[in-house]
């Protein structure tokens, strides 16, 4: 990526604002740390604007796979997460076979479809289905690619070692823009020629990294960029020594036949789950499973959702209404930022106290209690809004909990609601005890 002055070197400097920016140095800043896109700028001209393009384009290009719920992959520009962070998130794959008859293809889907686990506020789920032309039979293959799309409203891959299948099959889904694999040294020009006409994203399968290279080169020759690696990894060692050799070739050497995502195919079972951990850490974009069990699965998503997570920007949870142990008219409301370590300290110290709860989670752009109160982020007017928002007023007329360590905002949080606010505890592993004392007390 440029620096701010490289970009600066090339923008008009007239310092016109046009770009919102006060100046053309803010504006190549802004550039520099990709806050702007350089047609923000309307005076630029066109070979500055190439030339920006290219030297700000990720060294790892950005492949879009599927159409209805796509998934990007690539795109990265930095080697560790803490330099900047990662963008587009590991996908998982699972497969179908066609192997399979209709019902059991169906079952399989349903199955693929219930890997989903709801955390900290986020879905964690499968990403993709893997149509595996076991069966030998390019009909049957079809067939099976026709019930995946009528059943699956993700995106999908196309597996075949028949290339005629493989193309016959990728004419018939190109609307749906599936990920097709795998091109290799003998069915390469012919694959490449259809994904570039069907307008598919393509994997090379690449025994050594010169066969990676020299197959990414042709493909570009030929007009082609949207590819998917597979370097045909077959133990863990291997994976982690090739997939950073590229990756480093691809960011710090600015070595562009790398500069493209990598995906692995790995089995099942433990040490298939093991081999997804190591993609996951080290740059992999894709995993494709013969199976994956629910208690492989959410190990695997939550290790995706830690690295993948900005480090920039606090985990949350969404503004809303929680209740809790089954409130009801005359439940207390308590409320809390959305910064997630908050609300689910809160959410659990009010589960032990046993007492019927409305929680109102207000946005806070993720800070905690006292940070959003000191930015202005956590006052009684948001509180109110959200409030609103949620129809909490409306469903109880129980007392309202300030929390304590914002006492301050009670007396104002009164006046505008017309309810009795007290004030609560200033920790919560205190709530269960001043929440039953509320119930003892009649209020």
């Amino acid at each position: 990526m440029p620096t701010a002055i490289e970009f600066f070197k090339l923008l008009p400097k007239t310092n016109c604002k046009e770009c919102g920016q006060p100046t053309c140095l803010a504006f190549a800043m802004q550039l520099a740390n990709q806050k702007a896109k350089i047609e923000d700028c309307p005076h630029v001209s066109g070979e500055a604007k190439n030339t920006l393009n290219e030297a700000s384009a990720p060294p790892v290009a950005t492949v879009k796979v599927g159409e209805k719920n796509a998934i990007n992959m690539g795109g990265e520009t930095v080697l560790y997460r803490h330099e900047r962070r990662f963008n587009n998130p590991i996908a998982y794959a699972v497969t179908v076979s066609d192997a399979l008859d209709d019902e059991a293809v169906l079952k399989r889907i349903e199955y693929i479809r219930s890997l989903r686990f709801d955390r900290i506020g986020m879905v964690f789920k499968a990403d993709m289905v893997c149509i595996r032309n076991d069966s030998k039979d390019a009909d049957r293959f079809m067939k099976v690619c026709n019930l995946v799309k009528d059943n699956w409203d993700s995106p999908f891959v196309l597996e075949s070692e028949d290339k005629d299948a493989l193309i016959k099959a990728m004419d018939a889904c190109k609307t749906f823009r599936p990920l097709v694999y795998g091109a290799d040294k003998d069915t390469f020009d012919e694959l490449i020629q259809a994904a570039k006409a069907s307008k598919c994203p393509l994997a090379i399968k690449a025994g050594t990294l010169e066969d990676a290279a020299a197959m990414t080169e042709k493909a570009k020759a030929a007009g082609y960029n949207d590819i998917i690696l597979d370097l045909q990894c077959n133990d863990i060692k291997a994976l982690l020594e090739k997939q950073t050799a590229v990756r480093r070739a691809a960011l710090k050497k600015k070595f562009k036949p790398f500069g493209y995502p990598m995906m692995n195919k790995v089995g099942s079972g433990e040490y298939a789950v093991m081999c997804a951990v190591i993609s996951t850490l080290k740059y992999g974009s894709l995993v494709i499973f013969d199976d994956l069990k629910p208690y492989e699965a959410l190990p695997l998503f939550t290790l995706r959702q830690n690295i993948y997570t900005d480090p920039q920007v606090p985990i949350q949870v969404k503004q809303g209404l929680y209740p809790i142990n089954n409130p009801g008219e005359h439940s207390p409301i308590m409320f809390t930022t959305n910064f997630s370590l908050t609300y689910f300290t809160v959410r659990a110290d009010i589960e032990k106290s046993k007492v019927p709860v409305w929680l109102q989670i207000v946005n806070t752009e993720g800070m905690s209690v006292l940070t959003a109160y000191s930015a202005g982020k956590f006052n009684p007017e948001h509180v109110v809004e959200a409030m609103q928002e949620s129809g909490v007023l409306d469903k109880t007329d129980g007392k309202i909990i300030v929390p304590g360590l914002v006492a301050r905002m009670s007396g104002k949080l009164q006046e505008l609601v017309q309810r009795d606010v007290i004030v609560g505890t200033t920790e919560s592993k205190n709530i269960p005890k001043h929440l039953k004392e509320i119930t003892a007390q009649g209020q």
